[in-house]
């Protein structure tokens, strides 16, 4: 798939960014095709070369109208697998993360947050759930193009009911 400057896309792990421009680079004596991103969270800029941009996982952020799907995911009231260990659980929510799949990500939010109704959450729990919050938030928020904190409490909101 082929991005244009202006897109926003979205960075596995990453989050959202916009790109910026389309330029050659040189790398240990080789000259690569780079898409420059801004990302949107910090500022910073993450060159991701064009021959490796999809395998990278590197994709368009979601159309406004599959918003309706990441909250279905949010909504889903499953059962978090709780009694598997911390370490069993993170190798898997890691693989859900690096798919960049917006529903995978959305998935790991939810188990997190049911399992935080449960118990408190370990260091690496929550830095796990904080990350996908981040994730599901910045990228529903550029889809629907609305403030990150509009949709941050409407996310809070489901998990409180």
């Amino acid at each position: 798939m082929a991005f244009e400057v202006g897109d926003n896309v979205v960075y596995p792990r990453c989050g959202v960014g916009l790109i910026k421009d389309i330029a050659s680079v040189d790398v240990d004596g080789d000259t690569c095709t780079m898409y420059m991103l801004t990302m949107l969270s910090d500022g910073s800029t993450i060159g991701v070369n064009i021959d490796s941009a999809g395998a990278s996982g590197l994709r368009l952020v979601v159309p406004g109208e599959a918003v309706d799907r990441i909250y279905g995911v949010l909504k889903e009231k499953v059962k978090p697998a709780a009694k598997t260990t911390w370490n069993r659980r993170r190798r898997e929510y890691e693989e859900r993360l690096m798919t960049g799949d917006p529903l995978e990500v959305a998935g790991v939010l939810r188990d997190l947050s049911l399992l935080k109704k449960t118990k408190t959450l370990s260091f690496g729990e929550r830095n796990m759930y904080e990350e996908a919050q981040g994730l599901v938030v910045q990228e529903v928020a550029v889809a629907r193009d609305v403030d990150e904190a509009v949709v941050r409490s409407e996310i809070e909101a489901f998990f409180n009911k």
